[in-house]
């Protein structure tokens, strides 16, 4: 069930049969010279769509917007600070709470630290300030870790790398422009350096070149079930 697309005679039919509601979060961030800046949404917002076809539950719009560090610098990344990403969290599920809703899935298709800890917060206040709510924050990358890294012929791959190029070649091919060039980041840790293009230049974390279509499908199915079986085992709890 889209909420965006729903009516609101529809909203009040369908929230007699279900109080869950995902909330999708992604990033206008670089993805290399192939892949486009709602890369991280995309995916998603995507994945999310094949679960509500089997869960009948809500599905909100996508938050665009998302907090960026190590990508900041690079030409069309816009990025919000972790407080504006926890207020802008912590507002849709207060509003939505006072509409009937129970049960919050927030599912973010980036996964940068600064990013997730923020939804996280959000997240612990929420669940101490609203009677009844349950809150579930959840990155498909970070609990797939050992499924991804078996799936990929890179080692180490992240970033635009072989796995996102594979799910962008899955989802929206017309989207991929050629293939950047093998590259991973080298930050000085732990130090926080103020030029984040010098250790960094194209933005890929991987080898997009190992990419496939084929690839990204598996991913996809990989992201579906686990959200899916994650939401079966949230709902039992209601």
């Amino acid at each position: 069930m889209l909420l965006e697309n729903m009516t609101m005679a529809e909203f009040k039919k369908h929230l007699k049969k279900t109080k869950t509601i995902i909330f999708p979060f992604g990033t206008v961030e670089e993805h290399g010279n192939h892949l486009p800046l709602n890369t991280d949404t995309l995916i998603i917002y995507e994945a999310l769509k094949r679960v509500v076809q089997k869960r009948k539950v809500f599905l909100a719009p996508p938050v665009y917007y998302g907090v960026c560090t190590s990508t900041s610098q690079h030409p069309g990344t816009i990025s919000i600070t972790p407080e504006t990403l926890r207020r802008i969290t912590s507002d849709i599920v207060r509003d939505a709470y006072k509409k009937g809703l129970r049960n919050f899935f927030l599912l973010t298709g980036h996964g940068g630290g600064l990013h997730s800890f923020a939804l996280k917060e959000a997240a612990e206040i929420l669940v101490d300030e609203l009677k009844g709510v349950k809150m579930t924050v959840l990155c498909p990358y970070d609990v797939l870790r050992k499924e991804l890294s078996e799936l990929a012929e890179t080692a180490n791959d992240s970033h635009a790398g072989e796995i996102e190029t594979s799910l962008v070649l899955c989802l929206a091919p017309e989207l991929v422009k050629g293939r950047s060039r093998e590259e991973y980041p080298d930050f000085p840790k732990p130090f926080i350096v103020r030029d984040k293009l010098k250790y960094w230049r194209g933005g890929v974390w991987g080898n997009p070149a190992k990419a496939s279509a084929g690839k990204g499908e598996k991913v996809m199915k990989l992201i579906v079930d686990k959200i899916i079986g994650v939401l079966d085992m949230a709902e039992k709890r209601l």
